[in-house]
């Protein structure tokens, strides 16, 4: 056993009201400058909808993550070695401008500078960010934001596509009448990172200390094989550079003990940050289960109890520092995947282990209830209604279980009963003994539970330890050689060469973790 942290988040979707704070202040503090227009490391999308770049979740058509050969062993969707060194200098898995979509800019000179007398209003009309050219905004990085755009692509969702006939006809049906939720997506900053592992340069790279997944500026060449790697299409090119950037888990501040700049600005607080203890001997074979509905088990299995003295002697041994064990043992990650179980991958099915949960949301299973004319107070009767969405539960499972509705509902009706559970407590003080054997929790676990998803302050929400005393010279030598700041450049904050701030380099003069367990599969 090899014991690991790895930083991680989860995000409350029930919480998320798509006011886009997050992703502006990502985008003003990472990609606000030249050859970055188009990107968003951070985005918040609309579901049911296609997101951004438009069916970034068909991996059919884009041949992102990983799947298992006919031998049952891990391989890359892009393919080996061979195809890709075929295909180096022309990529075809790779989206067009027209799938993320045309930066525009707007010539607002036109409305200071028109002449007086004028008898028509002057106008500001969109020209290209890229060509300088006029064009038409015909679609964003947010068209579908609150289903506004939906009614035209919508059906071309790959969930849904996915999902049985009769159900799937059922969301295109009413799709007006449908709930909507959002979904803010990151990098995933994978166990297994497919991109990682697809890079020919070898400038991805899993940090040691962390896990954040980065980019060595210096040795990237633009090969791109990392984009059509990554399944949620979260690395980008920087068309200035001809470099790959990405969310870099905003690591600079992760190293001062603070959370990143869209937890840290996030409205509805859904976002949770952590640390988590995890057996990198074991991510091979969990990413290896055959049968994709085995895979969420497969990964929580991979998670290590921080409470277990055995795994925490373990981690000592391992050289990790004692606030790293601390943070683990009071980590909100832990406890919304492993102790709750309530937190969910997006799409495991790609086999990348994503260390970025989502809990589903809950809000419209008890609007349905009372649209039913049952008792949303009433467990039975809001379990009932969880099968009779307009949305089907099928369609959460396709984002966030690979399909498996039983472990979908199952996380619902936990979400149910907790709020139940609550409302009966605050109401009159009545403890719903039934209510708790039902979902196998306990009334000190429930009123945890909820305390973390409703009411948790900032430090409950936020865990994250400080980069370590003793490794804070080598941080500082670091930053000396360089002779300028690390976390800018050419290429942008953060995304500067590998020998920036708080990369620690190994005993071998390695950069981060060694190569991905998998990188040789393929």
């Amino acid at each position: 056993m090899r014991i690991r942290a790895q930083v991680a988040m989860v995000m409350n979707l029930d919480k998320c009201i798509g006011c886009h704070t997050c992703s502006v202040t990502c985008k003003q503090t990472w990609t606000n400058r030249e050859g970055t227009e188009y990107v968003w490391f951070n985005n918040v999308e609309t579901k049911p909808g296609i997101g951004y770049p438009k069916h970034y979740e068909d991996q059919e058509r884009w041949k992102g993550g990983w799947r298992l050969d006919r031998k049952g062993r891990l391989t890359l969707r892009s393919g080996g070695r061979a195809r890709r060194l075929r295909h180096i200098f022309a990529n075809p898995q790779l989206p067009s401008i027209d799938d993320y979509y045309e930066p525009a800019t707007f010539d607002k000179d036109i409305l200071v500078s028109a002449p007086a007398g004028l008898s028509d209003t002057p106008v500001k009309r969109p020209h290209s960010a890229l060509t300088g050219e006029p064009m038409s905004v015909t679609w964003g990085a947010n068209w579908e934001d609150s289903l506004g755009g939906a009614h035209e692509r919508a059906g071309g969702d790959p969930n849904l596509a996915k999902m049985a006939g009769d159900a799937a006809a059922k969301v295109r049906f009413e799709f007006e009448k449908t709930f909507m939720f959002h979904l803010p997506r990151i990098c995933e900053h994978c166990l297994n990172p497919a991109c990682v592992s697809a890079c020919p340069s070898g400038a991805m790279y899993k940090r040691e200390e962390d896990g954040i997944v980065l980019v060595d500026q210096d040795r990237c060449r633009g090969w791109r094989m990392c984009v059509s790697a990554c399944p949620y299409k979260k690395v980008y090119v920087n068309h200035a550079t001809g470099k790959a950037e990405k969310c870099t888990l905003c690591f600079p501040r992760i190293e001062a003990g603070l959370p990143t700049i869209c937890a840290e600005t996030c409205v509805g607080r859904l976002r949770y940050l952590g640390i988590v203890l995890y057996d990198e001997d074991a991510v091979l074979a969990a990413a290896s289960v055959e049968d994709e509905h085995d895979l969420l088990d497969a990964q929580r299995a991979v998670f290590l109890d921080p409470h277990d003295p055995a795994i925490q002697q373990a981690a000592r041994d391992a050289g990790l520092p004692e606030e790293w064990i601390d943070a683990a043992r009071r980590s909100p990650i832990w406890k919304l995947i492993a102790e709750y179980r309530i937190a969910l991958p997006l799409h495991p099915e790609y086999r990348t282990l994503p260390m970025v949960w989502y809990v589903p949301p809950l809000s419209p299973v008890l609007d349905a209830a009372g649209a039913a004319g049952r008792d949303d107070t009433d467990a039975d009767d809001v379990f009932h209604t969880i099968r009779e969405l307009r949305i089907p539960v099928e369609y959460l499972a396709e984002l966030f279980t690979a399909g498996d509705a039983d472990a979908a509902a199952g996380v619902l009706m936990k979400l149910a009963a907790m709020r139940s559970y609550m409302r009966a407590r605050t109401l009159d003080g009545t403890v719903a003994q039934e209510l708790l054997d039902s979902i196998g929790m306990t009334a000190e676990q429930v009123e945890a539970m909820y305390r973390l998803l409703a009411i948790a302050k900032y430090d409950e929400r936020y865990v994250v330890p400080a980069a370590h005393a003793r490794d804070a010279a080598a941080l500082e030598a670091q930053a000396a050689a360089h002779g300028e700041c690390p976390v800018d450049g050419e290429a942008g904050p953060g995304q500067r060469s590998g020998a920036g701030v708080g990369l620690l380099r190994r005993s071998d003069g390695r950069r981060g973790l060694p190569l991905n367990p998998l990188r040789g599969a393929s």
